[in-house]
């Protein structure tokens, strides 16, 4: 990575190989909201986890101060693995434009995807019981990266159309494989398409679905490499975003298809926003998507000066995945030695959220600028 340059509006651009400091805004926006997550699934009591037509039994209760603090949080998955795949869209093309050979990109993404989903024996250790495994959104990055390998030789075009035919016709092919009851399809086809229980291994997020948001996001990257200025890209993301919305209230109003069997009981706000994440419903990424592309939209529209170094969303967007393994010890931890597992409510679910966020930005800040000055070592894979 190299270092900034006197012309504070490059910041925002890919050329000389900058990173783009609203993509870094998102991304620790995301890890904020993520800490918030993980912060009311250890001590919340009330915590819900209503996401989907499996858990979801029709005219279940739906609180609202609950359900807003579980659904901001969905923000997180569809825009931090369509950021990845901006972002490997961006380095790739610098590593192809320095003359590296094709050989050794795949490889470099090939383990890199593979170290990223075997973190999650990381994760599991934390959060299952001994001898059981958790796949969540590392596993789904990192065989998202393997599958990249081949795919990134595809035009662009052709993988933002095969991003969006598995985000529309995802339910379709889930009807295809699923074999109930749950937990009885073929696990190949789970690992792929289908959430549950299998054993020893819970898989929470099959690959394909995420795919979608990945090869979106390259897409995205391809358009920043052509170094379109701000104003330009803050306006074909608000058009984007509208769009992407206008398609949620479309989809979601017809209440059918496209909502992963996880149909309004009403016409309430809370019922409009309630849409299947596991698996991920075409209403649940086009309102995510559409929200983070107003997001990001919104940091365009700063000034290029907007954000320090030291800003806690930039430094947080530039070392996720260090923040993301320190903050699912330190939560569980302390709502262990505090004897609070699972028994305060949202008052210590954003108190402890805050204070995870605040307690690792000083080690995150040292290692993000340990990992600018070794570029090329582990911290590829951290």
């Amino acid at each position: 990575m190299q270092t900034r340059v006197s012309d504070p509006a490059e910041d925002r651009r890919p050329r000389s190989g900058r990173r783009i400091d609203a993509l870094d805004a998102l991304r620790g926006l995301v890890m904020v909201l993520m800490a918030v997550d993980h912060s009311s699934g250890e001590f919340n009591r009330g915590r819900l986890f209503s996401d989907s037509a499996a858990f979801y039994h029709p005219h279940d209760p739906l609180p609202a101060a609950q359900f807003m603090t579980r659904w901001i949080t969905h923000l997180c998955a569809p825009t931090f693995v369509f950021l990845a795949g901006t972002s490997l869209s961006l380095s790739i093309a610098r590593r192809v434009a320095s003359g590296e050979r094709a050989l050794s990109i795949d490889w470099q993404l090939f383990s890199r995807g593979a170290v990223i989903a075997g973190f999650e024996l990381w994760v599991s250790f934390f959060w299952m019981p001994p001898g059981h495994y958790l796949f969540q959104v590392l596993y789904a990055i990192g065989t998202c990266f393997i599958l990249m390998v081949p795919l990134r030789r595809l035009p662009t075009t052709a993988m933002v159309a095969l991003g969006a035919f598995l985000g529309v016709f995802g339910e379709a092919l889930v009807g295809a494989v699923y074999v109930p009851p749950p937990g009885t399809t073929p696990l190949l086809g789970a690992l792929l398409l289908v959430p549950g229980d299998h054993g020893a291994l819970i898989i929470g997020y099959p690959t394909l679905f995420w795919l979608s948001p990945m090869l979106l996001g390259w897409g995205f990257g391809r358009y920043l490499l052509a170094n379109p200025p701000p104003g330009a890209v803050m306006r074909r993301l608000v058009v984007g975003g509208a769009l992407s919305l206008a398609l949620f209230v479309a989809v979601r109003g017809e209440d059918a298809y496209g909502n992963m069997r996880l149909l309004r009981d009403d016409a309430s706000v809370v019922q409009w926003l309630h849409v299947s994440k596991y698996p991920p419903s075409l209403t649940y990424m086009t309102l995510e998507l559409g929200c983070a592309s107003l997001v990001l939209a919104a940091f365009y529209a700063l000034p290029a000066n907007a954000f320090s170094p030291k800003n806690l969303l930039v430094v947080l967007g530039r070392t996720p995945m260090f923040f993301y393994l320190l903050h699912i010890p330190l939560l569980v931890g302390a709502a262990h030695a505090l004897d609070l597992e699972h028994r305060a409510g949202l008052g210590a679910t954003y108190l402890f959220g805050a204070l995870v966020v605040c307690s690792l930005y000083p080690a995150c800040l040292f290692y993000g600028r340990y990992k600018a000055r070794h570029p090329n070592g582990i911290t590829r894979y951290v």
